[in-house]
């Protein structure tokens, strides 16, 4: 790589870098309310997206360690968002579930942050919102490395 390139790649990952991070913040100051923490709320959509988990797994899928995850749940379960239930096919372990109240939260706050985002892109012109369209899968690559 030449230098020249190794800069541009420096002035993109920067930017880059930058610019999801605040559109990320602007995305989260639509949540419903600043009772529960970031995480919280990773683990509680992460519940509604895959169901019970065990709280290992839940802790491998947020990518914390399991004494912080415990600690997430714990305050899931006394806030009426979360529940430990008997796993499925072994009643001696426990899996984490959402509750209603949970998932009341988890559809409010999508719907708050979609409604923003789409107001945002309706104000875009149709070559900007194709670009954003485009660029979707690729985002979506790179956070999932």
């Amino acid at each position: 790589m030449t230098r020249e390139q190794d800069q541009d790649q420096e002035q993109l990952t920067s930017a880059l870098r930058i610019a999801v991070m605040r559109l990320a913040r602007r995305l989260r100051a639509e949540k419903s309310d600043d009772t529960l923490t970031l995480t919280q709320l990773s683990a509680l959509a992460s519940l509604a997206k895959w169901g019970p988990l065990s709280p290992t797994a839940l802790a491998e899928i947020e990518r914390v360690q399991p004494p912080s995850m415990t600690r997430v749940i714990a305050h899931l379960e006394a806030r009426g968002l979360a529940t430990r239930v008997a796993h499925a096919s072994d009643r001696r372990q426990s899996v984490i579930a959402i509750s209603p109240a949970g998932q009341e939260r988890v559809d409010e706050d999508r719907r708050r942050s979609r409604a923003w985002l789409a107001r945002v892109l309706a104000g875009l012109g149709e070559q900007d919102r194709a670009v954003l369209e485009a660029a979707v899968p690729l985002l979506e690559r790179l956070a999932q490395s």
